[in-house]
Parts: C-alpha cells; structure tokens; sequence
C-alpha cells in the first residue's frame, strides 16, 4: 500500500516521491551497466561498452532517459506477462521478431520482469533490460558482419524470443546451441552471464522500491515522469520548430555487394503545433532495400524504437546547451511524434531475410538526416553532420594457435555547431570508448604506434567540425583487416556556409612500397606480419561561413596540431608567416578574393567532393537549397 500522501494533479504522484522514484531508476540503470562492464569478458562489451541498459513499466514504455535501449515488446508478444515468473530471464537477437529493437544479430538482448506484491500475488510491475554489439554469434566471417551478405542466414545464430533463465534455473542446452555457434564461445557465454546476472540484481533492487513505497504510487511516478517529459518536449523543443512542411535526403554510399551509388533515406517533416501529435515523420522517398547488409527493420510497433533512437536531435533545439543536457529521452516522446513508412521493400522496410548487419549507415544517417530537415526548418539552428562509429578490426591467430579478434567502435568528429565548435573522436552511443593501447598490445599480437586526432578532418566553418582518429596498428604476426564503415566517399556535410568533412579512410602501408587504400566495407585484407595499417575516421561537417573564424582560433588550431598550416590558407582563408603568426594584411586581401569569387547561389548544405562522384556530376540536390 501507499506509505507516502499523494499529491493532487493529472497522476496523482507525490512530487517529492517522483524525484526518489527518477534518481532511483537512474541508479538502478547506471548500476546494472557499471556491473556488466565489470564482470563481462569480450573487449566489445567490457572495454567499448557497447552495451545499453533500460527500465521499462508493464506497459512496455521505457522510463530511464540516459541512452537507448531495445523494446520489451517482442518478449511480452511471445512469452504474455501472466506466465511470467521471478528468477526468468527472457533472450531475443533476432531481428525480424524484435519489433525494431534490435538492428543487427550481434546485438544480443537480456529481459528480466521485476515482481511485486499486488493482492498477495507476484505481479509482473517493471522490466529491466540489457542489449549490446557482441563479438561473434556465427555467421560467414569472424564478428558476424559480413560486409558482401546477401541473407541474414549469412550473418549469424538468430535467436527469436525465448526463456533463457525459468525460475533461476539456466537453461543450459541453449546456451550451449549459442556458444557452438561463436567463434569466442567462452567470451559469448561469460558475457551472457554478466548481462542475466546484472539484469536480476536490478530487477532485484527496483523490486525493493515498489515494496518501500506501493505499486500504486511507484506508478504514479512513472506516469508523472513520462508526462512531465512529454510536456517539456513540446513545449521547450517542438515549439522552436515553425509550421510547416520541410524535405530533405541524405545518402548511404555502397551495400557491399553493388557499386558504390547514392542509396536515398528521405524525410518529409511536418510540424503542426496545434495538433494532439504535433510532429510527423515521413519517409516516403526513401530508396529500395539494398542488396547487401545495410537495411534497417524499422516498420515496426509503429515504429516506436526509431522515434527514441531519432528524439535525441530534437534536444538541439532547447534554449541553451545546457537545457539540452538536461533533457532526457524515454517514452514521453512518443505521444508527440508520428511515423510514416513507405510500402515494404525500402531500405527502412526490409523484406526477410534481407541482410541488416551494416544497418548502421541507416540509422546513424537518419539522425543527420532529421538534423538537415530541422536545419532547414529553423534556418540552420542545428549542427552540421556528423558520422560518429564503425567497426574495424584485426583477426588471426596468436602465439599459442588461438582465434583472436581485435575490433573496436572508433568514434569521429562531431558537426560544427551555431554556437561552438563540433567535438573530436566522440562517439554515438554513450560512454562508449575505442580500446586501451594497453589492453590491444597485451592481450593481441599487435602494436599501437600512434594515436592522435586526424590532421584537417573536421569540416571548416565559422565553426569547425570535429576532427576524427588517426590510428595506426601494426601486426605482429600474419592477420587479416575488417571494417564495416560508410563516410569513405561522401562526408559529413557542412551546412549554413561550413564545410564537409575529410571522410573516413584506411590504408595499408602507409609510405611504403605496397601502400594501398582499404575499401571501407571488407572482410579479409591480408596483413602479412610487421604491416602498418593507418585508419582515419571521419571529421564532423563545419557550421558557418569558415572565412569567418577568428584569425587567433585558426592560429589555435594550427598550433593544437587540429588544422595544417596549408589547412589554415586553404580552408580558413589565413596567412600564417613562418615564425607561425600570421599576416594579417595578407589575410584579409585573400579573404576578401575568395568572398569576391562567390556566386552567391551556393547550397545551404556542402556535401564534399565525394557526392559529385555518386550523383553524375551533381555537387547537391533540390532539397539543399532554401
């Protein structure tokens, strides 16, 4: 029962109780995520942290606002809340049966109901939840993303929703099909343990608030968190977005199985403030589903997953930088925002079994993609683009003739902002970190010999993008390269006046006699042991006119080793002297050249040299003007 008053209001929730309830599910999921990081085993989970945690009521609606998680919906579809019983622990991967949830096969997902007493029965209340990238679940190629796929059947184990723990008892023969299955079985199966383990220690813990406080008003809380949340959005953000009907496309670059080509995802945003659901998403437009991994199943539980994994762009447009970290992102949101999807058979609509392993550059795109249409909504009041993850890795075999696999997330420069430069080497999911020098050199037959920020990528502006990794490995003994990764030819685009990014690359050799570049999905590039293999990720996309920036922070960043010398002239419009000041007479004559020679009619948005390539010629399209 009820041990605290309840306030009058729309939830009837005690606003003292709420904020005990909101700091205590943030606690539980930062605790459940620390505890897997601490007691998981493969480098991807417990030294990239690739890997979320959520909390989500009997509804199915998630609370925690702290980062994405996958949807308990595909769970509760196949296994009904009433045969739920404590110390069950729920596993799904499949993608095609998860809703939307989970993208790609590697991404294993844990579910564990949480109890209370309701009427002197066990009743499911809450769900806790855990789902992250794995090393390997079979599949064609080591890491299960092969890049020339053509079937999910290439890709991995698929797993659709089953009991994976019955009443604390673990069911052994499937995690035995499951670990047969990877190439790194014992890094699989002691991965699975610290996601069940730390999944039933949160169930465990939120299991104790609705004991302290009552079912009644523990819900009560949820439904004010989510309606505070669902206010502030509409309110403080959507209102910052005039009515009206907004178009724009942005593009992945190749498949792995066709020629590079512009693979279109287009969004048609409409804003009415003065309806229930003020902001829809349209994404009629949106080019066929490709041939190779690169669809995402987004269709789905009207696409529910998408409208959170999208929701964080819309936080650009608080009042203030500080306002936008404050504001989290859980199912308040959803009320607010209409999907629409094109018939079945699009790059976001996927027939089974179209491969999805890649889908990445589907949905990091659409991110950019919602943030271009927004820019030209509010007349460029969002950053310029950014590309923040792929996957590149080194497998082969140690000393001792086993399998290894070193892959990493590595993150890139974030989008020039109207307010301040992009960020360097972030990455897209939260908390995430490339691997410790350390930890490569003393676990793999590899040697870090540089680290550092990739010189000129991030794009010039008023405000410059972020500038991404340059990262060079050598291979001790023989070994072979992957990389999953778009951005190699078209880059993060600038906008309101700023500049592309330099785009992702990676080279073999680098200044040697078999110097060669790496095409940026591929499987198996040979490295025969003591090569170099050099990758460079990419740069964030500049916002503003770049012959605008200050002579002292183009001198700043010459000297932070961010921007070249040559970079400085050519980007920036600046003359630097050889004693490394600059000249600022000469500056200002080149400045005013190069403001002379514009035509005026450039796009808001500059998408690099690479589109050009893609398009026939083209250097933008229809929706990039204003």
């Amino acid at each position: 029962m009820d041990r605290l008053p309840r306030a009058d209001g729309a939830t009837g929730a005690d606003p003292v109780l709420v904020e005990i309830v909101a700091g205590t599910l943030a606690a539980i999921e930062k605790e459940v995520e620390t505890s897997i990081g601490r007691t998981s085993r493969s480098p991807m989970i417990r030294d990239a942290h690739d890997f979320r945690a959520g909390i989500h009521d009997r509804q199915l609606r998630k609370l925690t606002g702290r980062s994405y998680s996958a949807l308990v919906h595909p769970v509760v579809r196949d296994h009904p809340i009433g045969t739920m019983n404590p110390g069950d622990v729920f596993f799904h991967n499949d993608v095609y049966l998860s809703e939307g949830g989970i993208g790609h096969l590697p991404d294993l997902c844990v579910t564990v109901p949480v109890f209370a007493d309701v009427d002197g029965a066990p009743t499911v209340v809450a769900f806790v939840q855990a789902f992250g990238h794995h090393d390997d679940i079979g599949g064609a190629v080591p890491g299960s993303m092969p890049s020339a796929a053509t079937s999910v059947y290439e890709e991995g184990l698929m797993v659709p929703p089953i009991k994976l723990w019955d009443r604390g008892v673990r069911n052994e023969a499937a995690l035995r099909i499951m670990t047969r299955n990877s190439r790194m079985p014992d890094s699989l199966a002691a991965d699975l343990d610290a996601e069940c383990s730390a999944c039933l220690a949160g169930a465990r813990r939120l299991g104790e608030l609705f004991d302290r406080y009552g079912v009644a008003a523990v819900e009560a809380c949820f439904e004010a968190i989510l309606a505070a949340s669902t206010e502030v959005y509409r309110r403080e953000v959507l209102s910052q977005i005039p009515d009206g009907t907004y178009v724009w496309e942005d593009y992945a670059e190749h498949d792995g199985v066709e020629p590079p080509k512009l693979h279109r995802q287009r969004i048609t945003l409409t804003m009415d403030s003065t309806a229930d659901v003020p902001l829809v998403v349209d994404f009629t437009g949106t080019g066929p589903q490709a041939k190779g991994p690169i669809n995402h199943c987004g269709d789905y539980a009207d696409g529910n997953f998408l409208k959170k994994w999208l929701a964080p762009i819309l936080r650009n447009l608080a009042e203030t930088p500080e306002r936008m970290a404050q504001l989290d992102v859980n199912e308040g949101v959803v009320p607010l925002i209409e999907m629409r999807f094109p018939e079945k058979g699009t790059l976001l609509t996927p027939v089974f079994p179209a491969p999805t392993n890649a889908r990445t550059f589907v949905i990091l795109r659409l991110l950019g993609v919602l943030a271009g249409v927004l820019a030209k909504a509010t007349g460029g009041r969002m950053p310029a683009d950014q590309e923040t993850i792929r996957y590149t890795g080194v497998y082969g075999t140690d000393a001792d003739g086993q399998p290894y696999l070193m892959r990493e997330v590595l993150g890139g420069g974030s989008g020039g902002r109207y307010y301040a430069d992009g960020e360097d080497t972030i990455h897209v999911v939260p908390d995430s970190r490339n691997l410790p020098t350390e930890f490569t050199e003393s676990r793999f037959p590899l040697r870090v010999e540089r680290l550092g920020l990739a010189l000129d990528s991030g794009g010039p502006g008023r405000y410059r993008g972020g500038c991404g990794y340059e990262k060079h490995v050598r291979v001790l003994r023989d070994a072979h390269f992957m990389s999953i990764a778009d951005r190699s030819i078209l880059s993060c685009w600038g906008v309101n006046g700023g500049r592309a990014g330099r785009p992702f690359q990676v080279t073999v050799d680098p200044g040697g006699p078999d110097e060669h570049d790496v095409d940026a999905l591929a499987d198996a590039e040979p490295l025969p042991a003591g090569t170099v293999v050099r990758i460079r990720t990419t740069g964030g996309g500049g916002w503003g006119d770049p012959l605008g920036r200050p002579v002292e922070e183009v001198l700043r960043d010459v000297a932070w080793r961010k921007v070249s010398v040559a970079g400085a002239r050519e980007d920036y419009g600046v003359v630097l002297r050889d004693d490394g000041t600059a000249d600022h007479a000469a500056t200002a004559a080149l400045r005013e050249e190069r403001c002379a020679a514009r035509t005026g009619d450039e796009p808001f948005f500059d998408r690099g040299p690479g589109y050009a390539l893609l398009s026939g010629g083209a250097t933008s399209n229809e929706f990039d003007h204003l």
